[in-house]
């Protein structure tokens, strides 16, 4: 059976990634709403990690992962690296003799323990006791009892992880409480909507990338232009020699780098490389998660027969350009040169690319009812999905990577 699997982010303090939660839901070809916790996550470790590794998945950092009772105590855990694994120990676990030992193995053999959407009862004092990191739902309490919930928390020298923060405002609430790591999409929005112009170094940024998409952009020129800028010459050659490549032997030439990827790959990598300078300012993860929707949109068209797949590149790329701008959708898309079905598709109207985006949001969200949906409606098969995501992350980590060397 294919499994679905989907990353969520865990920031620091400083917005950085810390680790992700791997989320994920059986085939759709036998969808069960009330699917056996043990069963997926035992074909998630078997059909998913054994096969594309974790480090892969997470791009090299810690994975926070939902371990029923059953999996605990038959030590499923200790099947993944302890320096990359965090345990997440589920709400409905109930402290009893047997389950604390295994806990206890897991923590002598180096494991992090985190305790999920916890709400405290003195029962749970062994699990406590274990656990480094206390996850605590933004969305299942009140603000005094957060306030509560972690002063008490952080007398007994737990590290915290605010759950569900959908805001910057909810993100720097938790910040000033002492939360030590934060999860959710507060990221992808707008910090402070700017009723004033986009400055004209970003907007010469974004009416480069969308020059250097003209049907009639030649090679030479482009070589030429490429090879005037040091930045970009570098980040191309890293991007090219890095590992999801896996090339024999290295490119060295700009030129040689341009044949390599071919038009349509070049523009895609100019693209990247300008919404990065534009969103220095901002998680990675921003960029990333732009990247990773850019080429499932794209891989999406290329499974359809769309003969434009890069226009749904481009569709993906800007999902987040009102975040990445601190500014309104409307008023970014009046000022870029991109296709009125581009704009309209982000300004929230219904087009025909619509459903590629919709598609590409909910795999990486995790939302499977509607990835079930869009997915037969596209007429695309689900079991292409998994590797599909499997490639954006890659490729996205690729790139993000190369930004960041």
């Amino acid at each position: 059976m294919d499994v679905y699997l989907a990353r969520q982010p865990i920031f620091d303090r400083n917005r950085e990634i810390f680790a992700y939660e791997l989320l994920f839901r059986g085939g759709m070809e036998n969808f069960f709403p009330d699917i056996d916790g043990d069963s997926a996550t035992s074909r998630l470790l078997s059909n998913t990690f054994f096969n594309t590794g974790l480090e892969q998945i997470t791009g090299g950092k810690r994975a926070f992962i939902n371990f029923t009772r059953e999996l605990i105590m038959k030590r499923a855990a200790m099947l993944f690296p302890a320096q990359l694994t965090t345990v997440e120990i589920l709400e409905n676990i109930r402290p009893d003799c047997e389950i604390v030992d295994e806990l206890k193995e897991l923590v002598r053999e180096g494991y992090v323990l985190a305790l999920d959407d916890f709400l405290y009862s003195p029962e749970l004092e062994p699990f406590i006791e274990l656990a480094d990191i206390v996850k605590i739902d933004f969305k299942q309490s009140s603000h005094q009892e957060i306030m509560a919930d972690a002063a008490w928390y952080l007398s007994k020298d737990k590290k915290l992880l605010a759950e569900k923060v959908e805001t910057s405002e909810e993100f720097d609430l938790a910040r000033s409480l002492g939360f030590t790591y934060f999860q959710g999409y507060f990221f992808s929005k707008p910090q402070l909507i700017r009723k004033v112009d986009i400055p004209t170094l970003k907007m010469n940024m974004l009416n480069i990338m969308a020059e250097a998409r003209k049907d009639d952009f030649n090679f030479g020129r482009l070589e030429s232009l490429i090879s005037r800028d040091l930045g970009i010459s570098y980040k191309l050659l890293r991007y090219l020699n890095s590992p999801y490549y896996r090339r024999l032997s290295e490119i060295s030439s700009i030129r040689q780098a341009i044949v390599m990827l071919g038009e349509k790959g070049i523009h895609q990598f100019l693209g990247v490389i300008i919404l990065s300078e534009l969103s220095q300012d901002k998680p990675d993860e921003l960029l990333k998660s732009s990247v990773i929707r850019a080429r499932m949109c794209e891989n999406f068209g290329t499974l359809k027969g769309q003969r434009d797949s890069s226009e749904l590149f481009t569709l993906g790329l800007f999902s987040h350009i009102d975040a990445i701008l601190d500014n309104t959708m409307e008023h970014i898309m009046t000022m870029l040169p991109l296709s009125e079905s581009i704009k309209k598709t982000l300004l929230g109207e219904k087009t025909a690319l619509s459903d590629y985006l919709d598609l590409a949001t909910s795999y990486e969200y995790a939302a499977w009812d509607s990835v079930e949906t869009l997915s037969p409606a596209l007429g695309i098969a689900p079991e292409n999905l998994p590797q599909i995501y499997l490639d954006a992350l890659g490729w996205a980590d690729s790139l993000c990577a190369v930004e960041n060397s």
